[in-house]
């Protein structure tokens, strides 16, 4: 029998409530490694209705991490994750950008875009109105724009909010790629969504990069050996 995976928790969340924090986000990334496209920051605040509750995650819909999730159950969720936020908000980098400034900067920037489109008032950079922010991974581009930040990885797997922001972010993203698909239709965007696949390689080869590839990836000569020329 298959062993069912727990459901992220809330115990970060009331632990730092408890402890006096007011403002706790989640935050995630999609499309790092994708190979056209944003780059999205997804940050979830969810409420404390949400987060003291019994089973936090069946409160959103079954919310996990979003790579766990297929997409028609990930699109099914959305709705119920949004309004069940406290607040939330997307931002985003484009493929241009994640050319011209790399992927450091880029992920910085579109957690930037993240925090304005909180519509909090967030004040001074120096004097950040977010308390805590817990990050899944193991690198830090979220400061100077929360207090403290909380770095772990497989935090969209354990962690409730960032899950929840997982969601939200790679939905928005999808969304995106989807409507893309009908503009660049030869790379198959609405069913890979930019990432590498033999339909996707083989529009590459054939067709070369659409406007919304990230043509200084390492990839790119490999598919497009004329680029180089």
């Amino acid at each position: 029998m298959r062993k069912t995976k727990p459901w992220p928790n809330a115990s970060r969340e009331r632990a730092l409530r408890e402890s006096g924090a007011n403002t706790i986000i989640g935050i995630d990334e999609v499309g790092k490694g994708s190979w056209a496209g944003p780059l999205v920051i997804g940050i979830a605040m969810l409420s404390d209705d949400v987060i003291f509750s019994d089973e936090p995650a069946l409160v959103l819909g079954g919310v996990r991490d979003s790579k766990q999730l297929v997409e028609a159950k990930r699109e099914a969720m959305f709705d119920q994750v949004a309004a069940k936020c406290r607040n939330w908000s997307t931002g985003l980098a484009t493929a241009r950008e994640c050319d011209e400034l790399g992927m450091v900067a880029a992920q910085r920037l579109a957690t930037t875009r993240g925090f304005a489109a909180l519509g909090l008032d967030l004040g001074k950079v120096t004097d950040p109105v977010v308390d805590v922010a817990v990050v899944d991974g193991r690198w830090d581009f979220v400061s100077p724009h929360a207090r403290k930040v909380l770095l772990e990885v497989k935090a969209d797997v354990n962690c409730v909010s960032v899950a929840a922001a997982s969601v939200l972010a790679k939905v928005t993203r999808d969304r995106m790629m989807r409507e893309s698909s009908s503009d660049y239709p030869h790379w198959h965007f609405d069913t890979n969504k930019g990432y590498p696949c033999p339909k996707h390689r083989a529009a590459l080869q054939g067709y070369g990069p659409s406007a919304i590839h990230r043509t200084s990836w390492a990839f790119m000569p490999n598919y497009v050996p004329w680029l180089d020329n």
